[in-house]
C-alpha cells in the first residue's frame, strides 16, 4: 500500500531533532567528561571516578545489552525504546549535579542499558520509514542534524570554560542544569513521534516476540555479510571513543597550546561541522550513492582518516592520552598548532559521517526486513570496540592509539567494500521495487 513520503520524511527530521537534542547534552558531556572530572577531583580529593573508566563502563554495558534489545523493541516497538533509553540519558547528564564516584558509575550502567534501546529502537524506526530508494538520502538527514549536537552543545562550553584553567563548582552546575533540561526537551520531542504504520508514515515492522527476536540476532551474526560488516563496525567504535573522549583530553593536556581548555570546546565544535557537512551532502546526494553504490564514499572516509591521523601524530605529544605534558610536538619547531589541531577536529567529523552514513544506508537497505537485530548487532560491535578504547586509553601513548585505528581502518574499509559490491550485484539484477508496496 502507498503511503506519503512527505509525512515519512518528515518524522525522520522529527527524529533528527529528538536525537539532536538529547544528544546535545550527551557528547557535549562526554566531549569535556574527563577534563570536568580533573576538575572535581582537584576541588574533592575524596572524588575517585575516571571519565576514562565511566564511558568504558557504558560502552560494555551497551555491548552487553544490545543482544536484549531487539527482544525489548519486540513488545515495547521502536517508539517506547528510544523514549525509555532517553530518560537513562537525561539521569546520566543529572547525575553530574551532585558528583559522587557511586553516582558516576551506577548511572554509566544505566545509561549503557538505555544506550541499546535508544540506537536499537531509532535504526528500526529510521528503516520503516524508508524505502530502498530513500534510505541513503534519510540516513545523511539523520545524520546531519544529529550532529548539530556537537556544534550547539561545544559553543555553550566554549564560552563556559572561557579563560579558566579550573572548572569551578558554579560553572559545572550551570553547564549540567542547561544541558539536563535540553535533554527532557528531546525526549518530549520524541513522544511527538508517531508509531510507524499506515496512520503515521512507513511500514510496521514484527519482530515475532522477544525470545524470537533474539534467535533472529544470533542467527544473523554468524551470516557471512554481518561478519565483514562486523570489522567496519569496530573501526567506528575506536572512532568515535577516539574522538570523542582521547582527542579532546589529548588537546586540553598539550600545556604547549595557549588556552587548552577553551580549545576543547573550539575542536567539539569543529568535529561537528565535519560531521554536518558529510551528513548534508550525503543526504542531499543520497540517491547518486544508491546508483553507483557506496564504496567511494567510504573511501573518501578512509583517506580523511588516514590524513587526519599523521597531522595528529606529527602535532600532538604522545604523552597527551595520560597527562598534562610540555613535551614538544614533531613539527619542525616543536611547537604543536592550533589551526592543524582544530583541521584534524573537522577531518575526524568528516571521515566519520562519511563511515556512519554509509553502514545506516547499507544496514538498512540489505536488511529492510530484519533492521532490529541487524543495528543492535551493529551498535553490539560498535560498543565493544569503544569500550575497549576507553579501556586502554588509561595506559597507551598516543601512536598506539593511532596504530590502532589505522589497522582496523584499513581492514574494515575493505570488508565494507566487498558486502557493498555484493549487495549493488545484487540490486542490479533485480527489479525496482517499493518496499512500502
Amino acid at each position: 500500500m502507498k503511503v506519503s513520503m512527505d509525512r515519512a520524511t518528515m518524522n525522520v527530521g522529527v527524529l533528527g531533532a529528538a536525537f539532536m537534542l538529547v544528544f546535545t547534552s550527551f557528547q557535549t558531556q562526554g566531549n569535556m567528561q574527563q577534563v570536568v572530572i580533573r576538575s572535581i577531583q582537584a576541588e574533592d580529593p575524596s572524588f575517585t571516578g575516571s571519565g576514562y573508566i565511566s564511558l568504558a563502563v557504558i560502552y560494555a554495558v551497551f555491548a552487553s545489552f544490545n543482544w536484549l534489545a531487539p527482544s525489548c523493541l519486540s513488545f515495547l516497538g521502536p517508539k517506547l525504546a528510544m523514549i525509555v533509553g532517553g530518560v537513562t540519558y537525561v539521569i546520566f547528564i543529572a547525575g553530574f549535579l551532585w558528583p559522587h564516584t557511586i553516582i558516576l558509575y551506577l548511572t554509566s550502567v544505566l545509561i549503557g542499558i538505555g544506550a541499546a534501546l535508544i540506537w536499537t529502537g531509532q535504526g528500526n524506526y529510521l528503516t520503516l520509514m524508508s524505502t530502498q530508494k530513500t534510505i541513503s538520502r534519510n540516513s545523511g538527514i539523520f545524520w546531519a542534524m544529529l550532529q548539530t549536537s556537537m556544534l550547539f552543545g561545544n559553543i555553550f562550553v566554549y564560552y563556559q570554560f572561557m579563560g579558566k584553567d579550573i572548572i569551578d563548582q558554579h560553572t559545572r552546575m550551570v553547564v549540567f542544569i542547561v544541558l539536563t533540561v535540553v535533554g527532557v526537551i528531546g525526549v518530549g520531542v520524541m513522544c511527538l513521534l508517531p508509531k510507524p504504520g499506515s496512520e503515521g508514515g512507513g511500514r510496521a515492522d514484527d519482530l515475532g516476540g522477544p525470545f524470537n527476536a533474539l534467535k533472529k540476532s544470533f542467527a544473523l551474526f554468524r551470516t557471512k555479510d554481518m561478519i565483514l560488516l562486523s570489522f567496519a563496525f569496530f573501526y567506528t567504535g575506536i572512532a568515535l571513543s577516539f574522538f570523542s573522549g582521547v582527542y579532546s583530553a589529548c588537546l586540553s593536556s598539550t600545556l604547549r597550546f595557549p588556552d587548552p581548555k577553551r580549545l576543547v570546546g573550539l575542536s567539539g565544535m569543529l568535529i561537528g561541522i565535519g560531521e554536518i557537512l558529510g551528513g548534508g551532502v550525503f543526504g542531499i546526494f543520497g540517491s547518486k550513492t544508491v546508483k553507483f553504490g557506496r564504496d567511494p564514499i567510504i573511501l573518501l572516509g578512509y583517506v580523511v582518516h588516514m590524513v587526519c591521523f599523521f597531522l595528529i601524530f606529527m602535532n600532538l605529544p604522545t604523552n597527551s592520552p595520560l597527562k598534562g605534558t610540555s613535551d614538544p610536538s614533531h613539527l619542525p619547531n616543536g611547537e604543536p598548532s592550533e589551526v592543524i589541531a582544530l583541521l584534524c577536529s573537522f577531518l575526524l567529523g568528516f571521515g566519520d559521517a562519511c563511515y556512519n552514513t554509509q553502514i545506516y544506508s547499507i544496514l538498512g537497505s540489505v536488511y529492510e526486513d530484519n533492521s532490529g537485530p541487524a543495528f543492535a548487532l551493529f551498535k553490539f560491535v560498535q560498543s565493544l570496540s569503544a569500550a575497549a578504547c576507553f579501556f586502554y586509553s588509561s595506559v597507551f601513548k598516543l601512536y598506539w592509539h593511532l596504530i590502532i585505528l589505522i589497522v582496523f581502518a584499513t581492514i574494515g574499509t575493505f570488508t565494507f567494500w566487498m558486502v557493498e559490491w555484493k549487495a549493488h550485484r545484487r540490486l542490479k539484477a533485480k527489479p525496482d521495487t517499493n518496499a512500502f508496496d
